[in-house]
């Protein structure tokens, strides 16, 4: 009887997943925000990826991330990663609520759109307000872009609007 030696590659379903505290002081690092020949924002989708897969438990660090950066690439890298996890079904990103609505005054139209469509998404009534601002503001001091942001920020308006919970918040004031 002959026996061949078979060897097999160590293939995991999923590849090592890097430590997220690695992950995260990479975020924005690679963004190249929009300009007079593009008009979207590219981001390092493999690292959004690789955060995205952390579901839920990347959440906290998410949070503070985002409640100390500045940096408009990095804010809009870290929009865009919740953003991909609420398409990614991660539970509890509308929990992010406090931390992200300190961008609700930004004038750059790439956080305005991010931030609008997180909103449209998570449904909180008490983003109707701060969207209503950025739509004013936008009128009366229009953004030199090559996109209308106040698309999406219109958008999460109606949605919020749509959405039962915070229509009878709005008819009992």
């Amino acid at each position: 009887m002959k026996i061949n030696k078979v060897s097999f590659k160590n293939s995991l379903p999923y590849p090592n997943k890097a430590p997220l505290n690695t992950l995260m002081p990479q975020i924005g690092m690679q963004v190249s925000l929009p300009n007079q020949n593009r008009n979207y924002t590219l981001f390092n989708q493999n690292l959004v990826k690789q955060i995205v897969n952390y579901k839920e438990t990347a959440l906290p660090e998410m949070w503070k991330y985002l409640s100390v950066v500045q940096d408009e690439k990095q804010i809009a890298e870290g929009l865009y990663i919740l953003d991909r996890m609420i398409d990614n079904g991660v539970q509890g990103v509308d929990k992010l609520y406090p931390v992200i609505c300190r961008f609700d005054r930004t004038s750059s139209p790439t956080i305005q759109v991010l931030l609008s469509g997180i909103y449209r998404k998570i449904n909180v009534p008490d983003a109707f307000g701060p969207l209503m601002s950025m739509l004013i503001k936008n009128t009366f001091q229009p953004p030199n872009v090559s996109f209308d942001p106040n698309q999406e920020i219109g958008g999460a308006l109606l949605e919020l609007l749509r959405n039962k919970s915070a229509q009878s918040l709005y008819k009992n004031n």
